[in-house]
C-alpha cells in the first residue's frame, strides 16, 4: 500500500538551531553507535501525529524509505526530510507545532549523546547521578517554571480508550483548567490527549495564555504514541524508566484515566515509590478516575493492588467514579497541600528533589525472555520492591505490543513468559484478560495477538 510523502526543507521556529560539526556528523552516522538511527526514528513518529496508528514496526516499515538530514548553512542549520508523511503538512508547508516537536528531538537526542551518555559529571549506576540526569535533561528542555507555584497535574491512561472515557479525560481537564492547572500526559492520543484538550478550553475562559500542556515520551514509545497537536513542550527522555521518574519529579499530582498495560505499568510505578518508607509522609495526590462505563475497569485494578500491594496500597489512592468536579477540586486541594508541605520544608516547587526513588524503579529494565522469565514475583520481596518487578512484567508487554525491537523479539523467539507465586499470577492473568476483553490491548479494530503467557 502507498502513502503520500513529501520531500521538504524546514527551519526552526524554536529549540535548537545551531549545530558543531562534531554533532551534525554524529547525526549523520548511520553506523551502531551513531545517532542517526534514534533521530530518524523519533522524527517520523513526530511526523507521524494525528495517524490512527500505535505499532512502532509498522510504522518503521511504512515509511521504509523516509530519510532525515542536518543541513549546516551559515545562518545555522535546516533539516532536509525526504518521504515524510504528508500529513505533518498542509498545502505544503509544515505544520507549525509539528515543526517545534521536531526540533525538540533535535535538542534532545544531541543533548543527551553529548551531555549525559559517557559524562563522568552524571552517575547513571546511581539514584542520585540518575536523578541528576533527568533534571538537566528537563531543564535543558526548558520546561521548569521556577516561579510558579504548584500547579501540573500529571495525567496517565490509555491510548485506545472508548469514546466515552475520551470525553470524560476532556472534562476532568476542563474543570482542572478552570481551576489554572496545567497538563502533562505522555503526549500520545486517547487518554493523553483529551485532559490537555479539556484544559486548553478552562484556560481559554479564565484567560490564562500560558497554559501548559507538557509531553514526556521516550524513543521507544513514542512511534506508537505520536505527540498529540495540543503538546505545547515535548520532553524526549532516553528509556522508559528516566520518563516516569520525570513524571513523578515535575508532576504535583496524578490523574489516572483507564488503559491497558502501559497505565498498569505507571500504577505501580507510583504505588512502588510511594510505599517506600522514606516517602510516608510525603504528600503526592493520586486519583483514579473514569466514567461509570470504566467502573468494572478499575474494581479489577483495585483488586488487582488488593492482591498483591496490600491494604498500605490501596490508602494510597482515591478512586472516584463519574464525577470530574470533584476530581478537579481534590486534585487541586491535594496540589495546595503539597505547596505548604515544599514549602515548609524548603523543596524546590518544580522538581520534587525529596521524593526517594529506589535504583530497582530506576535502573533500565531491557524486556527480553530470559529477563522476562526470571523476574521474582512472590511474596518475599517487601511490597514496594514486588511493584517494581511487577512494572517490570508490564513494561515487557508494552515492548511486545507496541514497541519496534519488542514486536521483532516475539516475533523471532516466541512468547513473552511471566511466571511466579500461583496467587499472583491469577491475579496477573486476571487483570491481562480484562484488558483484552475490553479492548485496551490495541486501538479500535486492530486485532490483539498476545505476546506472553502465563507460567503457573
Amino acid at each position: 500500500m502507498q502513502y503520500d510523502v513529501v520531500d521538504a526543507i524546514i527551519s526552526p521556529k524554536t529549540h535548537l538551531n545551531v549545530l558543531s560539526r562534531t554533532e551534525v556528523n554524529k547525526l549523520l552516522d548511520t553506523s551502531q553507535g551513531g545517532l542517526y538511527t534514534i533521530f530518524r526514528n523519533c522524527s517520523l513518529a513526530v511526523l507521524n501525529s494525528g495517524s490512527n496508528l500505535d505499532d512502532g514496526k509498522e510504522l518503521l516499515e511504512r515509511y521504509k524509505s523516509f530519510d532525515i538530514r542536518v543541513l549546516q548553512e551559515e545562518r545555522g542549520i535546516k533539516l532536509e526530510l525526504k518521504n515524510a508523511p504528508a500529513l505533518a503538512f498542509v498545502d505544503g508547508k509544515m505544520i507549525k507545532g509539528i515543526n517545534e516537536h521536531l526540533f525538540a528531538v533535535l535538542r534532545d537526542v544531541v543533548y543527551v549523546s553529548d551531555e549525559i551518555t559517557g559524562n563522568p559529571n552524571f552517575d547513571l549506576e546511581s539514584k542520585d547521578g540518575i536523578t541528576n540526569a533527568v533534571f538537566h535533561i528537563l531543564r535543558n528542555g526548558e520546561i521548569m517554571r521556577p516561579n510558579i507555584e504548584p500547579n501540573l497535574i500529571v495525567c496517565w491512561g490509555g491510548h485506545s480508550i472508548s469514546r466515552e472515557e475520551y470525553d470524560y479525560t476532556k472534562e476532568v481537564g476542563y474543570q482542572m483548567g478552570l481551576r489554572g492547572l496545567d497538563i502533562c500526559t505522555g503526549c500520545g492520543p486517547g487518554a493523553m490527549k483529551g485532559p490537555m484538550k479539556g484544559a486548553t478550553i478552562g484556560h481559554s475562559k479564565q484567560r490564562i495564555r500560558r497554559g501548559q500542556y507538557l509531553g514526556i515520551t521516550e524513543p521507544g514509545i513514542i512511534a506508537a504514541e505520536s505527540p498529540n497537536p495540543i503538546v505545547n513542550s515535548l520532553v524526549i527522555l532516553p528509556d522508559i524508566e528516566k520518563r516516569l521518574e520525570a513524571f513523578v519529579r515535575t508532576g504535583h499530582a496524578i490523574t489516572v484515566f483507564p488503559g491497558g498495560v502501559g497505565t498498569a505499568e505507571e500504577i505501580l510505578y507510583i504505588l512502588g515509590i510511594l510505599l517506600h518508607p522514606n516517602n510516608s509522609d510525603i504528600p503526592f495526590p493520586l486519583i483514579f478516575t473514569g466514567p461509570e462505563s470504566a467502573e468494572d475497569y478499575f474494581n479489577v485494578i483495585d483488586r488487582f493492588i488488593a492482591g498483591t500491594l496490600g491494604e498500605e496500597a490501596r490508602r494510597l489512592y482515591t478512586i472516584i467514579i463519574n464525577d470530574p468536579v470533584r476530581v478537579a477540586r481534590k486534585i487541586k486541594q491535594g496540589v495546595d497541600t503539597v505547596r505548604d508541605f515544599r514549602r515548609v520544608n524548603d523543596d524546590a516547587y518544580y522538581f520534587n528533589w525529596m521524593l526517594t526513588i529506589d535504583t530497582a524503579f530506576q535502573e533500565p529494565f531491557l524486556p527480553n525472555h530470559d529477563n522476562m522469565r526470571n523476574l521474582q514475583l512472590d511474596n518475599l520481596l517487601d511490597h514496594h520492591q514486588l511493584a517494581a518487578n511487577l512494572r517490570r512484567v508490564f513494561s515487557g508487554i508494552v515492548a511486545g505490543n507496541v514497541k519496534d525491537e519488542g514486536i521483532r523479539a516475539i516475533e523471532q523467539h516466541g512468547l513473552f513468559e511471566i511466571k511466579g507465586d500461583e496467587k499472583i499470577m491469577e491475579l496477573v492473568d486476571e487483570l491481562l484478560a480484562s484488558f483484552v476483553r475490553q479492548h485496551r490491548m490495541k486501538l479500535p479494530g486492530r486485532e490483539y495477538v498476545p505476546c506472553y503467557k502465563i507460567v503457573k
